[in-house]
């Protein structure tokens, strides 16, 4: 049997019966498989990032209007854990450091860029958890606030009975306030659990990104 190189990629075998047998190399093959699944991973990447930092702009924008919000009557404990842990800020900046961080590794996939890209996603995905929890523990709270809010207008109703008008309107602001409150943190933890999934997702494909650049 004598083989004779035709190209580079393709040896023909010429059998003592005169038939040839042409064969045909795998390095080809599995190298666009391996350019099909990173031009897919940059799609999902791009998508993910775009949709991570703008839930972290919009946790960022509740946190400061909460912050800015003046001293409200049985209410201000129920936000103010929230505001003391600093996730609305802290954890926004994370979120938005590895979304930019990603682009950055998205366009020079390097070892050291995966890592770090993996380890920022990693956090976001503590600070999500954390924050989450904090969420749920203010929103459990709003009730409770709210029926302080109204015993107090109830007693103010007792001994103020000529303002019988102030008192609707001290009632009505304390269903406001629960309502406005709520729907704000509902927002939030409806952002930090997106973040959360978000954070988990993007750390599965850098950390696959990780394995595939470091068989290259």
């Amino acid at each position: 049997m004598i083989p004779q190189v035709v190209t580079n990629e393709t040896i023909t075998t010429i059998s003592p019966n005169g038939i040839n047998f042409p064969q045909t190399e795998e390095s080809q093959p599995t190298q666009q498989r391996q350019d099909s699944l990173k031009k897919h991973l940059k799609t999902e990447i791009k998508v993910i990032v775009a949709i991570q930092i703008m839930c972290a702009v919009t946790v960022l924008a509740l946190g400061i209007i909460l912050a800015s919000v003046p001293p409200v009557p049985y209410f201000n404990s129920v936000f103010s854990v929230l505001l003391k842990s600093g996730y609305p800020f802290i954890g926004a900046l994370f979120f938005i450091a590895s979304g930019i961080l990603s682009i950055i590794t998205e366009r020079k996939s390097t070892k050291p860029l995966v890592d770090a890209s993996l380890t920022l996603n990693i956090l976001s995905v503590s600070f999500a958890f954390v924050g989450i929890i904090i969420i749920s523990v203010s929103l459990a709270g709003l009730h409770p606030a709210s029926e302080q809010c109204k015993q107090s207008k109830n007693l103010s109703l007792i001994e103020y009975d000529y303002y019988q008008p102030f008192y609707n309107s001290d009632r009505s602001e304390c269903a406001v306030t629960m309502s406005v409150l709520a729907g704000a943190l509902s927002v939030m933890l409806i952002i930090s659990v997106l973040e959360l999934g978000l954070a988990l997702l993007s750390a599965m494909l850098w950390l696959r990104e990780g394995v595939l650049t470091s068989l290259r």
